[in-house]
């Protein structure tokens, strides 16, 4: 079960719980279930973890192909180069065909890249404000129980 379901049931339980007279607001809460979803985030989390490795290890796969791709331009240029300077007529264009055409595609390489590169923060951004958005939910909410266990001795 995802992290986002299990603190809505949290909410939920504290939502449906109910309220002790003259408490201001305290409700009555089984802690076990609490402590059931707790476990439950508990164990949710690497799950997360993980989706935010493999998230780093996509990107580092893009790059991978970005190079190649750039690499395989580079030397079809190359190769296309020395097919041109084999021809008398042409060999002046030829050579300067040849150089934008490797820098055309180091600059797509570059592009690739920084696109990339901008593409995996994003996710990874979103991925840490979800964790972080999370956890604070789960401390905020453990904080409550403390608080309601608190009320609830004296």
């Amino acid at each position: 079960m995802k992290v986002d379901d299990l603190i809505l049931q949290l909410q939920d339980l504290v939502s449906d719980a109910k309220a002790m007279p003259f408490s201001g607001g305290k409700v009555l809460i089984n802690s076990d279930d609490i402590y059931d979803i707790i476990d439950q985030i508990q164990d949710a989390m690497p799950a997360e973890v993980r989706q935010a490795k493999n998230i780093v290890a996509d990107r580092k796969q893009i790059l991978s192909e970005a190079k190649r791709e750039g690499e395989n331009i580079i030397q079809a240029a190359e190769e296309r180069k020395k097919v041109m300077l084999n021809q008398n007529e042409i060999v002046r264009e030829a050579q300067v065909k040849a150089r934008e055409i490797v820098e055309d595609a180091r600059q797509k390489s570059t592009e690739i890249r920084r696109a990339t590169n901008v593409y995996v923060d994003s996710i990874m951004k979103r991925a840490e404000e979800t964790l972080s958005s999370q956890l604070a939910e789960v401390k905020k909410t453990r904080a409550g129980i403390a608080n309601s266990q608190k009320g609830g001795n004296k």
